[in-house]
C-alpha cells in the first residue's frame, strides 16, 4: 500500500501552482486566493477547481510554492493628488497583500525634489523587496534610477513608458481618451472643451492625443482656447471649468481627464444655473467613486484600478523570485478598460 502513495506523492509534486494558473487562465495569485478563501468569482474558482482536479494538484502544496512571496516586504509609495484613485489603489493592494502573505510598507513622498526622490529612494531599497510606484511617481527618473541601481524589482501603475528597468502595469490611454471623445461626438457635440491632466505623466498626453484624433478624424479642429491644464486635482478641475465657461462661445461638452475633475466641473456648472446634462455634458475617466459622489454621475472610463493592483504584485512577485537573473524580465500589461455610460451626457442644447 505503501508504494502507491509514495507514486502519487511524486507525481503531485511535479505540479506547480504556475501550471494551474496556465491551464485555468488566471494568475497564480488568483490560485492563491481560491485555496485562501480570497474573493475571486465563482465562475473562476470553477475554472480553477477543474485545472487542480486534472493535474492532480493538492491544495496543501499552495503554501509552498508561494513560499518565495512569504514574508515579502513591498513598498507602495505614494504622493497622488487624486484621493478617490489612490484609496482604490490601496484596498485593491491589501487585499491581495495579505492573501499572499506579503508586508506592504506604505511610504509617503510629499513634494521631494529630485536630490531628495534619490536620498528616499536609497534609504527605501534597503529595507524592501519590490516597490510599486503609481501616478505620479510612476514617471520619476530620479526615484526610479536610484532602485534599479540598488537592483530592486519595480512595477510601475498608469504609466506608458515601458524601460528603464522597470515593468509597468496600465491600460491603453490613447484609445480610452478616442472612445470618450467619439462617444461625445455621437451625441452630436461639435465643441467640446478638454481638461489635461499632469504635464509629466504620459497617461495625461495619451489621453489628450486620443481626443484629438478622435476630433481631427471627425473633421473638427480643436481650438487651443478648448483645452484647459489641470493637476488631477479637484481645484485644478474648478479653474479651468471656470476658463472653459467664460469664454463668448463656451463648450457644450466637457470631457475632464480624471473624475476629481469632472466632479469639478459639474460643481462649476450648478453654480453657473446651468442643467447636467441639458445645458452642458460632462464625461471623466478612471470611475473612481468621485464618479458616483455627483448627481449627475459621471460618465466615465473605467480603469480597473484593482484588476491593477492585482496584476502589479504578481509581476512584482515574479520579478522578486528571478532578481539573481542577469538579465531582468520587463513586462508592459495592458489590461481593458470600459466605457461607463451614466447620466452626465446628453445632446447638445439648440442654439437660439
Amino acid at each position: 500500500m505503501d508504494k502507491p502513495k509514495k507514486s502519487v506523492r511524486r507525481k503531485t509534486s511535479g505540479v506547480t501552482i504556475d501550471e494551474v494558473a496556465a491551464l485555468a487562465g488566471v494568475s497564480p495569485m488568483t490560485v492563491s486566493r481560491v485555496f485562501n478563501q480570497g474573493t475571486v468569482r465563482d465562475s473562476t474558482r470553477e475554472r480553477v477547481m477543474r485545472a487542480v482536479q486534472k493535474l492532480g494538484y493538492t491544495p496543501n502544496l499552495a503554501a509552498s510554492s508561494l513560499a518565495a512571496a512569504q514574508h515579502t516586504r513591498v513598498a507602495l509609495i505614494y504622493t497622488n493628488p487624486s484621493g478617490a484613485y489612490l484609496r482604490e489603489l490601496l484596498v485593491g493592494l491589501l487585499r491581495v497583500a495579505s492573501n499572499a502573505a506579503i508586508q506592504l510598507v506604505i511610504d509617503y513622498w510629499d513634494n521631494l525634489d529630485p536630490a531628495a526622490e534619490r536620498k528616499a529612494a536609497r534609504a527605501l531599497a534597503g529595507r524592501v523587496d519590490g516597490v510599486i510606484l503609481p501616478p505620479p511617481l510612476c514617471e520619476s527618473k530620479d526615484a526610479v534610477c536610484e532602485l534599479v541601481k540598488a537592483r530592486i524589482p519595480v512595477i510601475a501603475i498608469a504609466s506608458g513608458q515601458l524601460g528603464n528597468g522597470i515593468s509597468c502595469v496600465r491600460i491603453d490611454d490613447f484609445h480610452a481618451g478616442k472612445e470618450m471623445a467619439e462617444h461625445l461626438l455621437q451625441h452630436g457635440h461639435r465643441r467640446i472643451g478638454f481638461i489635461c491632466g499632469r504635464d509629466d505623466l504620459s497617461a495625461s498626453a495619451r489621453r489628450r492625443e486620443g481626443f484629438v484624433t478622435a476630433m481631427r478624424e471627425a473633421g473638427l479642429k480643436v481650438e487651443a482656447d478648448m483645452v484647459q491644464r489641470g493637476d488631477f486635482t479637484y481645484r485644478s478641475g474648478l479653474d479651468a471649468a471656470e476658463q472653459l465657461l467664460s469664454h463668448p462661445q463656451p463648450p457644450t461638452a466637457i470631457f475632464a481627464s480624471n473624475d476629481d475633475m469632472g466632479a469639478a466641473v459639474i460643481s462649476v456648472a450648478h453654480r453657473r444655473g446651468l442643467d447636467v446634462p441639458r445645458d452642458l455634458s460632462v464625461v471623466g475617466f478612471d470611475d473612481s467613486s468621485a464618479a458616483t459622489t455627483v448627481w449627475p454621475e459621471l460618465t466615465t472610463v473605467q480603469q480597473p484600478i484593482a484588476s491593477m493592483a492585482d496584476a502589479a504584485l504578481d509581476i512584482l512577485l515574479r520579478s522578486i523570485r528571478r532578481r539573481s537573473d542577469e538579465t531582468p524580465v520587463l513586462t508592459d500589461h495592458v489590461l481593458p478598460h470600459r466605457l461607463v455610460v451614466r447620466d452626465s451626457v446628453a445632446r447638445p442644447p439648440r442654439r437660439r
